[in-house]
């Protein structure tokens, strides 16, 4: 798919998503620019792909019973913007004009409160495994298309935001292979992690 695939209408909503709409989230404070990108992993349970969990959670229908460890996810309310699973499948959750809980306590660049002025995309992935091409090829489309529509100029993981509490997207997501794949004006507009 070419970056006009991943276009991001006047509401917020990506033409090419799967629309999962989470009841996580809220309104940005009024004024804010969205001008970070935090690229995150995710699996559930923790290193199993292809399972329904991770929706599950981002719709807090998660059945705490329903695998170990996650008794420990119960009464959580988190969500992302958008979710890329391994096979490039694209699901989003919350509209890119709203304030979705997928950042914590966070900081960029000095500024508290991440999820005030950031976009998060959720990688289906680990610490521990490589990604998928087709991974890469629809972040870096969805990148594009979200530059277009929000006055981004910074992307990050969340390791960056939240260091010493988070590790994502991990020592396997390949930064500079992610770069290369942007268009021109994308890699000149946006500060990526040194």
């Amino acid at each position: 798919m070419n970056p006009i695939d991943y276009a991001i209408d006047a509401a917020g909503w990506c033409a090419a998503a799967v629309r999962q709409p989470s009841p996580n989230c809220d309104a940005r404070p009024e004024g804010m620019e969205t001008d970070l990108l935090v690229v995150h992993n995710i699996s559930l349970p923790a290193g199993k792909f292809g399972t329904p969990y991770i929706y599950e959670l981002f719709s807090n229908r998660l059945d705490p019973a329903a695998e170990t460890g996650f008794a420990e996810l119960a009464g959580l309310r988190v969500s992302s913007h958008f979710l890329v699973a391994r096979d490039g499948r694209l699901t989003q959750f919350v509209s890119t004009h709203e304030r979705a809980w997928h950042a914590g306590l966070s900081s960029h660049r000095g500024r508290e409160r991440c999820n005030d002025f950031s976009i998060g995309i959720e990688l289906e992935g680990s610490d521990d495994t490589a990604f998928e091409d087709r991974q890469y090829s629809v972040l870096a489309g969805l990148t594009e298309a979200l530059a277009v529509a929000h006055p981004l100029r910074w992307v990050a993981g969340h390791e960056h935001i939240a260091p010493g509490r988070k590790t994502d997207p991990g020592p396997h997501f390949d930064w500079a292979r992610y770069r290369a794949l942007l268009g021109q004006t994308s890699r000149r507009k946006l500060r990526f992690p040194t």
